[in-house]
């Protein structure tokens, strides 16, 4: 028997505000279902952050809607949990309830197992790291019945685990529940593979399907897991889709034309027009100069950035930034609030809410945690 393991689809989101790059995550999207249809998967499991706002658009709910129904046609059962960008704070049903209700797909993120054939599937949605303690008592109550089952046992959670991302982590793998075979897990976007000795079987992120704008511009495959689960150990295959390239170049003034000829020969080998982004770095770098040549570039990209750095000394902050922009915002929110919890809690509940416009959200989400991260007088 084998299964799909795919997560943090984030169906509507437009990065830049371009329609391509919606259509870029709708594509990868529905590779993913082509590819599992084709290799005949028993089952899907969908780890969370479905949509890329709690409010969709309609296109992006009838995505899912036609893969769900793709799926049925092809005697396919999936199962998902939510993650934080699909659930609203002011109370509002969740739309991926629908797919429940109509009996396209099964919800699992209440902490109840379901079984399907032999094997018992269960979830969390996300939770948030104040809601972390009532849930011990949850999390043993599930290993308890999975410690009784014989066949495959498969837990969905759509969180950090620290030991992979300190900065995102919002539980230590020794708080999970020990006796499932297969963790698939959702929230950090790059694709994980982790065995730890006190859990049953793998911990695995597939990662985000298409690049979104919390990850930069970089070079990375993106894809998801089929997971083998026809012996007693699961085994995740790695499955990459065919996604738009991205990459960043770091560039000395010194040699700039020939950097730049460089780079638009790589340009000129996708199919695809690339998104980039272009760091140059060097004391006497000219503005005028360096606009010149990147507007031959633009043309050939769906998106281009491109920033200059000069310091005194010769090096670059630019250059020398982490590859992973949620360190740095983590860095730079503890510096600024003096507290790590704090920053936590900015990074992590607040900014999504912010940067996908939910002001209502975020305000009912201030008010709620006010007394606990107050000053102390």
């Amino acid at each position: 028997m084998i299964f799909s393991h795919i997560s943090d689809t984030h169906l509507g989101l437009e990065q830049y505000g371009l329609e391509e790059r919606e259509q870029d995550v709708y594509d990868s999207f529905n590779q993913a279902i082509d590819i599992s249809i084709k290799d005949k998967v028993d089952f899907i499991i969908f780890a969370g952050d479905i949509f890329h706002t709690p409010n969709p658009s309609g296109k992006a709910i009838l995505q899912m809607a036609n893969a769900l129904k793709r799926l049925k046609q092809n005697s396919i059962e999936s199962f998902f949990i939510l993650g934080e960008h699909d659930i609203s704070r002011i109370r509002a049903t969740p739309v991926s309830y629908v797919y429940h209700n109509l009996e396209f797909s099964k919800y699992v993120g209440r902490g109840e197992p379901v079984y399907h054939k032999d094997v018992m599937i269960a979830g969390f949605d996300k939770i948030r790291k104040n809601e972390i303690t009532p849930f011990e008592e949850k999390f043993r109550k599930l290993d308890s019945l999975a410690k009784q089952h014989s066949g495959h046992k498969i837990l969905v959670l759509h969180q950090g685990i620290t030991e992979l991302n300190q900065f995102a982590g919002e539980l230590n793998a020794s708080d999970l529940p020990k006796n499932f075979t297969y963790y698939a897990m959702g929230h950090l976007h790059d694709k994980i593979v982790k065995d730890f000795d006190q859990l049953g079987g793998p911990l695995a992120y597939p990662g985000s399907i298409e690049m979104t704008t919390s990850e930069g511009i970089k070079e990375t495959e993106k894809g998801f897991f089929e997971v083998d689960i026809s012996t007693n150990e699961a085994k995740p295959t790695w499955i990459k889709l065919d996604t738009r390239p991205q990459f960043s170049s770091k560039i000395d003034f010194e040699e700039f034309d020939d950097s730049i000829t460089k780079v638009i020969e790589k340009i000129g080998t996708f199919e695809k027009k690339p998104i980039i982004e272009i760091k140059i770095h060097g004391k006497t770098a000219e503005r005028d100069v360096v606009e010149a040549k990147v507007l031959q570039i633009i043309p050939k990209t769906l998106h281009c950035s491109w920033k200059i750095s000069q310091t005194d000394d010769g090096t670059s902050v630019l250059l020398d930034r982490p590859t992973r922009i949620d360190e740095e915002l983590f860095k730079l929110a503890i510096n600024a609030l003096k507290s790590e919890k704090l920053a936590g809690f900015a990074i992590n509940e607040l900014l999504p809410l912010l940067e996908t416009s939910q002001l209502e959200q975020a305000t009912e989400l201030v008010i709620e945690n006010f007394e606990q991260y107050k000053e102390k007088k």
